[in-house]
């Protein structure tokens, strides 16, 4: 229940922070000097990049800043908490030019949630992120531990982040379904299905390392195999080299090497 209360106290909140947004086009983009340290420390696919490369992740970071607001609930928020949200949205666009329409804020949570009421101290708190629906349109919620964990290690195969705004991206186009229409040419889609469906199955049958929550449908498929993908690109490419081949296609990026295929 606690949640659901601070919830209700944030949203009257959001509503002026989005009025000031339509009244100037976009948020005022304010980073510690030492932005860019905290990303070399954390974000290792920024650390992957050439200058030129880190000098285009900066940029997106304050673009998406600039009409995105963040707000920590019933937590504090650091300029790194900020960093981290930034860079789990720049990191699936990194290899196009992207605009999330669909998002006008991100909600940290200072634990897991509840998906119905919110609340961190309900049982049935599981929840490290989710991406808003009917009055929750536009809004994503995420766990600020688990942000966190996401980017704790060099090479890790589950970030939350990253997950959530893969939603995202898959539901551009209207359906979070696994199949990101508004990324995915259409001469690719028959065999990213296949693809998809075979190796659901090889998860099922405990054949593939890919997570097992992937296996829960193929929108979860999607967004856990683009953790994996971006997380672990060399292991990725190794043990499912045609998927990722058709990753590199989705996101027109090969990521480890920086390359990008604009």
């Amino acid at each position: 229940m606690t949640g659901l209360i601070i919830f209700i106290i944030v949203i009257p909140i959001i509503a002026i922070l989005i009025w000031r947004y339509k009244r100037t086009g976009k948020y005022k983009v304010e980073l510690s000097a030492n932005y860019r340290e905290l990303l070399q420390e954390h974000v290792a696919f920024y650390n992957k990049l050439d200058n030129t490369g880190r000098t285009r992740f900066e940029n997106k970071i304050k673009d998406f800043l600039s009409y995105v607001r963040i707000t920590a609930v019933n937590t504090e928020m650091t300029e790194l908490d900020k960093l981290l949200v930034a860079s789990s949205a720049v990191i699936p666009v990194f290899g196009f030019d992207w605009h999330y329409y669909n998002l006008s804020h991100v909600l940290l949570y200072d634990d897991t949630f509840s998906a119905n009421d919110f609340s961190v101290t309900s049982e049935d708190r599981s929840f490290l992120g989710i991406v808003g629906t009917g009055a929750l349109q536009r809004i994503m919620i995420l766990s600020k531990p688990a942000l966190r964990q996401g980017f704790a290690n060099e090479i890790s195969r589950h970030n939350t982040g990253i997950h959530e705004f893969v939603h995202l991206l898959d539901k551009a186009d209207g359906d979070i379904d696994g199949i990101p229409k508004e990324l995915l040419r259409k001469q690719y889609t028959i065999t990213w299905i296949r693809y998809m469906s075979e190796e659901i199955e090889k998860i099922k049958e405990g054949e593939s390392d890919i997570n097992i929550y992937g296996a829960t449908s193929k929108a979860e498929f999607f967004a856990v195999a683009s953790e994996y993908f971006f997380g672990s690109p060399g292991d990725f490419k190794i043990h499912h080299p045609e998927l990722f081949d058709l990753m590199t296609k989705i996101f027109r990026q090969e990521p480890g090497d920086g390359s990008v295929h604009l």
